[in-house]
């Protein structure tokens, strides 16, 4: 096992190379970019928001009040007509566009490979600093769903396995159902418009992780103010998210229950529950345990986009996409390694699990 995980551990630097490699390629190819994002913003700008626009990348005033309308006509930016000259390669220069691509590409490489994210392009920032600013909203959001979700489905999902084809399991298969087809941005508008002062009660907080005065609380009332204002997040989610793992579980005892060893196990008269916890339990999570990592990240940066957005909370995932919508590639860039790394080193982790739920497995034998 042990040379299984040095090879997995020397393969991480060589995919983190390969996503970073496409997605700058992507990038190269993509219409738009910080430039022409800038200069749509200064095309519909007034004259005082213009000057302080020129005067913040240092561009030689003399030179760009000279320029005229036709002064951009011939760049390789769509939105440079009617901008100065001047303001256009100040702005290339700013973010490192009066460079060719192999130079930083290169320079990015340098940098990776120390952990050195640079600079966001619109905030005076750090990508370190952005990411640890955002990175507890992410964290609970994910950890807390990830938990519950494992919590309710795992042993409704057995539940369902043993009383398969019952009123219960039709019950709870059509209420599974129902929480699984309901998208999960009308559930929380739905919570909001009902438990947090839309219409009718205002149980909970609208926005935010912890109110203003969370720093001046004592300790068990700043537990309680932050588990209340995360309630309906978190609720969002795991009801968004149980419903396939929940039919996951059930249909891998499904298949456990009804092979020879289930059978030959009764046959001797071994009990119930340890039928069912001391053989079925390990060969039937092995599955479910494959499919940890994906949705912890999911939990973690994807599948909160939208929850950050309806409740107002700053996570990584809703960084991940202003830094999309602005053209902040050191912010995608430096997010994209960020989650690349973590999807690596939980995959590896849930292959750990797999030899200690099975000691049969065994990653070194496989070629």
């Amino acid at each position: 096992m042990r040379k299984y995980i040095i090879k997995r551990l020397l393969l991480i630097p060589f995919t983190l190379w390969g996503i970073i490699t496409v997605n700058f390629a992507i990038i190269q190819l993509a219409p738009g970019g910080p430039v022409d994002y800038i200069l749509a913003q200064y095309r519909g700008m007034n004259t005082d928001a213009k000057s302080q626009i020129t005067s913040s990348v240092e561009v030689n005033q003399s030179q760009s009040s000279a320029a005229n309308a036709a002064s951009g006509s011939s760049s390789k930016y769509v939105g440079a007509q009617g901008v100065p000259e001047d303001l256009v390669k100040a702005l290339e220069k700013q973010f490192g566009f009066d460079k060719p691509w192999y130079v930083r590409y290169g320079k990015m490489l340098k940098d990776y490979l120390c952990f050195d994210f640079g600079k966001s392009y619109y905030r005076d920032k750090t990508i370190v600093e952005l990411i640890k600013e955002r990175l507890p909203v992410s964290i609970s959001l994910g950890l807390w769903s990830t938990l519950l979700i494992y919590l309710i489905a795992i042993p409704l999902g057995i539940k369902k396995a043993q009383k398969d084809g019952s009123k219960f399991d039709v019950v709870t298969s059509f209420l599974v159902v129902v929480g699984s087809a309901m998208p999960v941005f009308l559930l929380a508008v739905f919570f909001i418009v009902f438990f947090a002062g839309g219409i009718y009660w205002q149980w909970f907080p609208l926005r935010g992780l912890t109110s203003d005065n969370w720093a001046d609380l004592g300790f068990w009332a700043q537990i309680k103010d932050y588990f209340w204002h995360i309630t309906l997040p978190v609720l969002t989610m795991v009801i968004g998210g149980f419903a396939g793992l929940t039919m996951l579980t059930k249909n891998s005892f499904l298949d456990e229950i009804n092979k020879q060893y289930v059978l030959t196990a009764r046959a001797k008269g071994v009990p119930e529950g340890r039928i069912l916890y001391g053989h079925i339990f390990r060969n039937a999570m092995l599955i479910i345990i494959a499919g940890f990592p994906s949705l912890l990240i999911k939990m973690l940066f994807t599948g909160s986009l939208l929850i950050e957005v309806i409740f107002s909370l700053n996570g990584l995932g809703l960084l991940g996409y202003e830094a999309i919508t602005t053209r902040d590639y050191p912010v995608v860039f430096g997010t994209l390694y960020i989650f690349a790394l973590l999807g690596l080193v939980l995959k590896l982790i849930s292959d750990l699990t797999y030899s200690l739920v099975d000691p049969r497995i065994n990653f070194e034998s496989q070629n």
